[in-house]
């Protein structure tokens, strides 16, 4: 029997400035890709309409097929953290998941019908 979930301990209180620091954007997955040299990272080639950027997570082992799982999908992502490099490649934004980091497998944090690429939350 599967364990009982139960919800983290709510952060610190944030300032309504604290939240709108965070660009989070709707974006398409376009393609997914094994990154070299990486037993857990796969790049994420995502729209964001007016561009597109190469997006890491490490998403390799938790998915059976990645590709199929993934590509054609909106998610959100954070388009505004500094890019950083993991596996000797630079990633420019992180997927806004749902469950890492409780431990669950990960899920998509998805639109309920499809908008257009770029479209911010909040």
């Amino acid at each position: 029997m599967a364990e009982e979930f139960r919800p983290a301990t709510i952060k610190p209180t944030v300032t309504l400035d604290d939240l709108n620091k965070l660009d989070i954007r709707v974006g398409t997955i376009e393609r997914v890709e094994d990154v070299q040299n990486s037993a857990r990272l796969i790049r994420l080639r995502v729209n964001f309409g007016d561009h597109q950027r190469s997006i890491l997570v490490g998403m390799k082992k938790e998915r059976s097929n990645p590709r199929a799982e993934l590509e054609g999908k909106q998610s959100l992502f954070v388009v505004n953290l500094a890019a950083r490099t993991m596996a000797g490649e630079v990633s420019e934004g992180m997927l806004f998941d749902i469950g890492f980091a409780d431990g669950i497998m990960p899920q998509l944090a998805v639109p309920e019908a499809e908008v257009p690429n770029g479209a911010r939350a909040g």
